[in-house]
């Protein structure tokens, strides 16, 4: 029988061992204190038959649900045939296989030309592995990336990330990175790209010549801005004509959830080096991949590695990924119809409050004007079974990341959820709306 609809809890599980034994570094638990037993499709069961609809999707690691059958089979085949878990960098049947379904489903109908640099296994190693090829092949130490941006925890990828309370977790300087505005930063009348070239082409400005331009196309952590194409195009141009690489964080935006495998196609610039993992393996098994030039490939062997780059399990279910949602531009068209249901759902629920809307494609949400109402909304619809979060600069984006295979039906109705626990929040004495 098919679940028709969320079945929350009331009860808080005992947490007591979670806070004996567990760091406080912990945060989804804390918003969403179940203890969660077995998940399926869209929906999350806690180990109290509480069942939640998950409009998170692991932060966009889970883009084809939890445990989707095709994927959760080819894992267990791999697995019952003693097929190798862990290799290293050796060559494996299953690298094999992920590596020609990457070329033959995506690189070649799209005219792109990479290698596959294995990183270690999150999306911050691939990050990390990009701007260290970038420094060595221009010679170069500076990196530009935006404000707002996300790219990771670890000291290089958060030296490139925007947000105070990230970066104050470092205890170490973080340098050689410039933050730049991103598109829109200072409003849509300025033109930060333009801000951003005459840096560059001003010998006085203080900027150093950049290894590397970093940018998100969509910003997932940064509150969902989502910068135009045409800025894109002159951000790409602006690394060329200024000896840097352009390096697209493709790790929450890639995969599906801005419509198309990488969230630059269509935009109108392929950059040097495309940086991926979340939902690259399909089914939330860590893996991370750098794709660069095949002209920028001038690692020495082992000079860069990672002790898990060789998740065989990963690579099996990505490979099975890449040939049921990939193969044919089914899933794409399915995914942009169920992104204009969003945006139109989305568009409305602003338009009745004077709020405002973020994001494109399936990666989209609405701001709420506060962090505070914001985490009102989220509390809400977590106490009605809806599984979501928050994003922006002060947490003020309540941020819709639904699996790309949702049924429209069920999605619609989990949208209405979100729209009661909007106008349910408003009505709070902090209830702001947008200016």
């Amino acid at each position: 029988m098919i679940p028709t609809g969320p079945r929350p809890t009331s009860r808080t599980p005992d947490t007591s061992l979670y806070e004996r034994r567990e760091s406080a570094v912990r945060s989804y638990a804390r918003s969403m204190p179940r203890q969660f037993a077995r998940a399926h499709n869209v929906w999350m069961h806690d180990n109290q038959g509480g069942r939640y609809l998950d409009f998170l999707s692991g932060c966009s690691t889970l883009n084809y649900g939890h445990n989707h059958p095709v994927l959760k089979q080819a894992l267990l085949d791999y697995v019952a045939a003693d097929g190798i878990a862990h290799g290293l960098d050796l060559h494996t049947d299953a690298k094999a296989a992920f590596l020609d379904a990457l070329e033959q489903l995506i690189l070649l109908p799209r005219g792109l030309d990479y290698r596959a640099m294995f990183t270690g296994p999150t999306g911050t190693n691939a990050v990390e592995a990009a701007i260290k090829l970038a420094r060595k092949v221009t010679g170069r130490e500076m990196v530009i990336a935006f404000t707002n941006g996300f790219h990771g925890m670890t000291l290089g990828a958060l030296a490139c990330t925007g947000n105070a309370a990230k970066r104050g977790g470092a205890g170490v300087p973080l340098s050689h990175v410039a933050h730049e505005p991103y598109d829109g930063y200072h409003g849509a009348d300025v033109d930060t790209a333009a801000l951003l070239e005459r840096r560059l082409a001003d010998p006085s400005s203080g900027l150093d010549a950049p290894a590397a331009i970093l940018v998100e196309t969509v910003q997932g952590e940064g509150g969902l801005n989502a910068a135009s194409p045409g800025w894109l195009r002159k951000i790409n141009a602006i690394a060329r004509r200024h000896g840097a690489l352009m390096i697209v964080d493709d790790i929450q935006a890639g995969c599906g959830r801005t419509g198309g495998f990488f969230s630059f196609e269509g935009l109108g610039f392929t950059p040097d080096i495309v940086t991926m993992a979340k939902s690259l393996s399909g089914m939330g098994l860590p893996f991370a991949l750098t794709l660069l030039r095949p002209e920028l490939d001038q690692w020495a062997p082992g000079e860069h590695n990672g002790t898990f780059r060789g998740n065989n399990h990963a690579f099996v279910t990505a490979t099975a990924a890449l040939r049921h949602f990939w193969s044919d531009g089914r899933f794409e068209r399915d995914v942009a119809r169920r992104a204009a249901l969003l945006e139109r759902r989305l568009d409305a629920m602003a338009a009745e409050h004077g709020l405002s809307t973020r994001g494109r494609g399936m990666m989209r949400g609405i701001d709420m004007g506060s962090g505070e109402a914001a985490a009102a909304v989220t509390a809400a619809c977590f106490e009605r079974g809806l599984i979501i979060e928050t994003s922006g600069a002060r947490d003020e984006v309540v941020k819709v990341l639904a699996p790309l295979i949702i049924d429209d039906a069920l999605f619609s109705s989990g949208l209405d959820i979100l729209a009661s626990c909007i106008r349910e929040a408003l009505a709070l004495p902090y209830g702001v709306a947008a200016e």
